[in-house]
């Protein structure tokens, strides 16, 4: 539920400097990867994304091919 001033409008939440310093020292705490890990995995995703495409678009142009036997010939 969200709380409403006295005019009806939406209060704004109050970012605190607490908070602020809580997520830094969060952040400072990540184990960030290397650069080499970083281009590895992202040419991993890449790689996988572009063999699911095709495959899906393989899977695509058999329905395709199906359909139009079966029903629009």
């Amino acid at each position: 539920m969200r709380r409403t001033a006295v005019a009806g409008r939406p209060v704004k939440p109050k970012i605190s400097l607490a908070f602020i310093n809580e997520t830094i020292a969060e952040l400072k705490k990540v184990t960030w990867p290397t650069r080499q890990e970083t281009i590895r995995l992202t040419t991993i995703v890449v790689l996988v994304s572009a063999a699911v495409g095709l495959i899906l678009g393989v899977v695509d142009w058999v329905f395709y091919w199906v359909i139009n036997q079966l029903f629009l010939r």
